[in-house]
């Protein structure tokens, strides 16, 4: 059933697992009925792991209802209650109707502070889109960050494929521009533009953003445009303000989450899919090219377990 895909996958939650579900397995060894105190130790389980108050809450009274509506008694069956609660949270929306695009093309727009991990992801996407046989194009907006543009190139002979960018400083919409147009005359599937997070400065994002979007609105409107957040998993719940944060400024189709394999947090997941109902789309769970996987709630639920 499961692959070399799942087995990185596994070994990357490691960390995770012996916080969450081994901790989770003992408690419930102990157990002798399920009870309040039982509930209680649960809980202190899930939010040592980063699922964050709330969600951990709601994980908790779904469990209670579950158990009450299935008149379940034996603790033994507590966990695999539990791993159907989490992966039902996971899950949820994740049907609705994906929209349908005329052209073939794509843009994905880049964003994320400092040190997240943005540029390392673009370049694995850019690798990992490009091993899939579509023809890709990096934009080196990211033009306020010391060595941003030099890191980019390096990914874009890395994973061979090709770069627009300009002089360190200018203005990052230009960059935009001048890559559509090469994306059209090139006939790329996948532009990638890596976009600046100066988070401290909302307002200059906001419209930096905005002109960046409008551009591409214009220039490529038929194309299937998404924005993707970098998010650091070893930061925990700072992630999710992060996130909160990011969303004031510009619509987020989804996230990347790096370094789940270097944390012990990635209860993360759950929190930023039940707090913020953003999807993860993609998970780095290592630091080879491979380690950065399109994310499946279920894979992820049942590595975890």
């Amino acid at each position: 059933m499961f692959g070399k895909l799942f087995n990185n996958l596994k070994n990357g939650l490691t960390k995770t697992k012996n916080v969450l579900t081994d901790k989770i397995n003992e408690t419930l060894k102990l157990a002798i009925t399920i009870d309040e105190d039982l509930y209680e130790e649960l809980e202190e389980i899930l939010i040592m792991a980063d699922i964050g108050m709330d969600t951990t809450v709601e994980i908790i009274d779904r469990l209670k209802d579950k158990i009450r509506k299935e008149k379940i008694n034996d603790v033994e069956l507590v966990r695999p209650a539990l791993k159907e609660v989490i992966l039902e949270i996971m899950t949820e929306n994740d049907n609705e109707k994906e929209e349908t695009f005329v052209s073939k093309k794509e843009v994905m727009l880049v964003i994320g502070v400092n040190g997240v991990g943005k540029t390392t992801s673009i370049g694995k996407l850019a690798a990992k889109n490009k091993a899939e046989g579509k023809k890709v194009l990096l934009a080196a907006a990211d033009t306020f960050r010391a060595g941003a543009i030099d890191q980019l190139v390096v990914w874009s002979e890395r994973a061979n494929v090709d770069i627009v960018k300009h002089e360190e400083g200018s203005d990052p919409a230009a960059v935009v521009f001048d890559a559509i147009n090469a994306s059209k005359s090139r006939n790329v599937d996948l532009l990638i533009c890596d976009t600046a997070g100066r988070l401290h400065n909302k307002k200059n994002l906001m419209d930096e953003l905005g002109k960046i979007n409008r551009i591409i609105d214009r220039e490529l409107s038929d194309a299937k445009k998404e924005t993707l957040l970098v998010l650091d998993a070893t930061t925990g719940q700072n992630a999710v303000m992060q996130a909160k944060q990011f969303s004031d400024v510009c619509p987020i189709d989804g996230i990347i989450l790096t370094k789940l394999d270097g944390t012990a947090k990635g209860g993360i997941v759950i929190s930023i899919k039940n707090t913020l109902k953003m999807p993860v789309r993609y998970i780095g769970v290592g630091e080879g090219v491979e380690d950065l996987q399109e994310f499946d709630a279920e894979s992820f639920v049942e590595a975890l377990f």
